[in-house]
């Protein structure tokens, strides 16, 4: 191959990946922008006497980092160092996964079955992105199809890896076509491969238009005020007295709510405590603060029927004796500890008031990666959005429970970008989700649109209308068919209403999870220790 092409071939991908993506991208390029990899990895293969098994590392390294570059540059608005540490880490995991896939194919008598290998790596990879302290799942590749809901009906037994193991398959077939018309292949299997490819396209798109066009939503009707204040969160979010701020809300919100309104949603962390007087928002004394009774005596009292969501920023202390969670924090005067939270609180006529913590955290913003190793540099967590430092967490997913037959999942920013995260207040009963999310930080850019789009996905895996109150663009409502409606304009205050279905079917995706992922991660370790063996022998 000549030496040009060569070294084009990672630019070629990470052009073809970037423009595939959403917001604004052609979702079919997917089906081609890993060939070029492909086609360099088996060069590499082929003259492997001149390489080292890590070569392919250095080799794809600029095409992960063009699309990264491309896609997430956005993150430059909170931090610099934000979006280097994105584009490097991304981009190395990524590498790292086409050099495993090459590691196997390197190392098995028939590389041929190596590309089961690359399906394998790649979703491992996906999944990995999904559990670790540098959690960034943003990037996968089922993400792709997030602006084209027709295509991603079938999500629903999948999820969003079903759609990675599809863009892979295909990239792998397209990659083995190309290969057999340079060697030479007889005309009529190169009409056999490429309708093969052909119908692998098809055939998932066909069925989830199929779906798409036949899906009928259970009419079990919830009428939703979502609230968009528009709070600079540079300038405002943390300067503003809290009283003030939920004037403003809920003079919004009486433009739309009346009598038959079951549900006002505000964003997260709308409520901040008031640091000049130290007004602290404990949840050890809830009853007690200014801020719980405002919302009690005000929209309370003039909507009795409906339920309130908002988000705050809340801590809780600790009492001598009590069990102290690994990510509390010492009093700087003191010997106690105490936790922060990012906190969705439900406000009803009644004496309870419902309360769910962020627990989906973003790295060096909510969630110090590695604590064992990076807690002396806790001082310098990077400023993304939300609260800085390691926030405290829930252990389960529990819905806002209002009765028997309806119960609320509090989705909170990035938890929207987790279908398994999801499913858990699914599984536990969840009829509807609200997305409460405060997108105002990455400017009007990609980043905030991206981000609503993760919502249709939500919607389609389990089949659950979703409420999306953003601090500033996008509010908007996602049927059960991941359709946005009334999808609010960046940098304004607004409020929008509309009458959602709840449903109480169970999806086969929400049942089983991410099934498709662990499978893969089992085969990959397979692989792995066939590699491992082969090579050992081979030395033996």
């Amino acid at each position: 191959m000549d030496k040009r092409i060569v070294l084009s071939l990672p630019l070629i991908s990470g052009l073809l990946l970037a423009a595939a993506w959403p917001a604004g991208g052609v979702p079919v390029l997917l089906f081609i922008g890993l060939v070029p990899l492909l086609l360099l990895e088996d060069h590499l293969l082929q003259n492997r006497q001149n390489h080292s098994t890590f070569h392919i590392f250095f080799r794809v390294y600029p095409a992960f980092l063009v699309w990264n570059g491309l896609t997430i540059w956005w993150i430059y608005n909170s931090t610099l160092f934000g979006v280097v540490a994105a584009l490097l880490v991304n981009s190395t995991v990524m590498s790292l996964a086409f050099w495993l896939f090459h590691f196997i194919r390197r190392s098995l008598k028939n590389p041929g079955s190596g590309y089961l290998a690359f399906i394998f790596a790649w979703i491992s990879y996906e999944y990995l992105h999904h559990q670790w302290d540098l959690n960034f799942p943003w990037m996968s590749l089922g993400n792709g199809f997030a602006a084209w809901p027709a295509w991603m009906q079938w999500y629903e037994y999948t999820g969003m890896f079903g759609g990675s193991l599809w863009v892979l398959i295909v990239n792998i077939l397209i990659f083995k076509a190309i290969k057999s018309r340079l060697l030479g292949v007889a005309g009529k299997e190169m009409i056999r491969q490429l309708a093969v490819i052909l119908l692998l396209i098809l055939i998932p798109a066909v069925a989830s238009f199929v779906i798409y066009n036949t899906y009928t939503e259970k009419v079990a009707p919830v009428d939703v005020v979502v609230v968009q204040p528009n709070i600079d969160p540079y300038e405002e979010q943390y300067e503003l007295p809290a009283d003030l701020v939920i004037d403003q809300a809920s003079a919004l919100a009486r433009t739309k709510a009346d009598s038959l309104t079951d549900f006002i949603v505000f964003p997260e962390s709308m409520v901040q405590p008031n640091w000049s007087s130290g007004m602290m928002i404990w949840e050890n004394d809830l009853d007690n603060h200014p801020t719980i009774n405002m919302f009690r005596n005000g929209l309370l009292k003039e909507f009795p029927k409906a339920g309130i969501v908002v988000g705050y920023s809340t801590y809780r202390s600790y009492d001598a004796g009590d069990a102290v969670p690994s990510t509390a924090r010492k009093f700087k005067n003191g010997d106690g500890y105490y936790d922060a939270f990012n906190t969705a609180f439900l406000f009803r006529n009644q004496p309870d008031l419902q309360r769910t913590h962020k627990s989906k955290l973003t790295p060096g913003v909510e969630l110090m990666p590695f604590p064992w190793l990076l807690k002396p540099l806790g001082d310098f967590a990077i400023d993304l959005g939300g609260t800085v430092g390691q926030l405290g967490v829930d252990k389960e997913q529990i819905p806002f429970t209002i009765n028997d037959t309806l119960k609320i999942a509090p989705v909170i920013c990035y938890e929207s970008v987790y279908g398994d995260f999801v499913n858990r207040f699914v599984k536990n009963g969840a009829n509807m989700i609200f997305v409460i999310t405060n997108d105002g930080w990455w400017g009007n850019t990609p980043g905030h649109r991206q981000h609503m789009l993760f919502s249709a996905v939500r919607a389609v895996e389990t089949r659950r209308s979703v409420a999306r109150s953003a601090n500033t663009g996008i509010s908007c409502f996602v049927n059960q068919r991941g359709d946005v409606s009334q999808a609010t304009p960046y940098w304004e205050p607004a409020v929008i209403r509309q009458t959602l279905n709840a449903n109480d079917k169970v999806t086969f995706y929400v049942k089983y999870g991410d099934y498709i992922a662990r499978g893969s991660v089992l085969g990959l370790l397979l692989f792995v220790l066939i590699a491992v063996s082969g090579r050992l022998q081979g030395k033996k």
